[in-house]
């Protein structure tokens, strides 16, 4: 976001590269191929040594759920109690569910994150406003003062949704070029669990990209629990869970699937 403040979030390094990705010229010459392989290739290299030794738990989610919602407000509250056990926190980078288990995360108290919830709700959505919704979080980011420390909060982006802003409340981003890449990093890394909390499309693409090596495990490996948050969403909204409760039949994913209905139930069940 350097540079945004006085001449726009179009002229950030962040949209530039959105757009040089979007260019038609870029996508069909080697050269550019090249380029954007080689970084997503360090940035791996960059996340894998920041992530060394830490317990990690993902945490998915949908990218319009609106700052002031009740539902935005759990989910930083998740963040917040799973760093608090010493637990690094993973999302998907952007905005809704993923900026808001970030900004948990970085939080160093229950209190700086309630009051960093108010201040949020000035400007729910990066619609249509990028400049606003970045610049308001900006300030909240500052006035958190977050203290030096191990790190706690990452997000990994992808320039392939490049329309959607990266959240600022992360000790570290990775932004990747490739959204293949980026979603098995996403998943794999989260080697302590993996928390979803109500999605679309993209939220059930990763449920059963996780589930994946899970049914796979032999029988005598420890699984991660996969805890799905949000009994109505995705038992009647997005059934998903009669799938995965079909996968796990005699095999132990079965032990790894969880249903709960609050993100409370949710940290329990990681933490455990």
């Amino acid at each position: 976001y350097g540079g945004m403040a006085e001449a726009g979030y179009e002229t950030t390094v962040d949209a530039r590269a959105y757009a040089w990705s979007r260019e038609t010229r870029t996508q069909h010459d080697a050269w550019a191929t090249l380029l954007r392989a080689v970084h997503d290739d360090a940035v791996h290299d960059a996340l894998v040594e920041a992530l060394h030794g830490l317990d990690v738990v993902g945490v998915m989610g949908g990218h319009a759920l609106e700052r002031g919602s009740s539902d935005y407000a759990d989910a930083a509250r998740l963040g917040h109690a799973l760093a608090a056990a010493d637990r690094a926190v993973l999302t998907g980078g952007g905005p809704g569910a993923m900026e808001a288990a970030n900004l948990g995360a970085i939080a160093d108290s229950p209190a700086d994150v309630e009051a960093a919830l108010a201040r949020l709700t000035e400007v729910p959505s990066f619609r249509p406003s990028i400049d606003d919704w970045a610049a308001l979080a900006l300030s909240v980011r500052e006035d958190l003062d977050v203290a030096d420390g191990d790190a706690r909060s990452f997000g990994i982006p992808t320039w392939f949704y490049g329309h959607e802003p990266p959240n600022v409340f992360c000790d570290g981003i990775a932004k990747y070029f490739s959204n293949a890449l980026r979603e098995d990093v996403l998943l794999a890394r989260s080697t302590g669990g993996l928390v979803v909390l109500p999605g679309a499309a993209g939220t059930v693409q990763e449920i059963f990209q996780a589930a994946t090596p899970l049914y796979y495990a032999p029988d005598d490996q420890p699984l991660p629990p996969l805890v799905l948050v949000g009994l109505e969403h995705w038992t009647e909204t997005l059934p998903v869970w009669p799938a995965l409760l079909a996968l796990g039949t005699g095999r132990p994913l079965a032990e790894a699937l969880h249903l709960v209905a609050t993100p409370e139930e949710a940290a329990a069940i990681v933490l455990a």
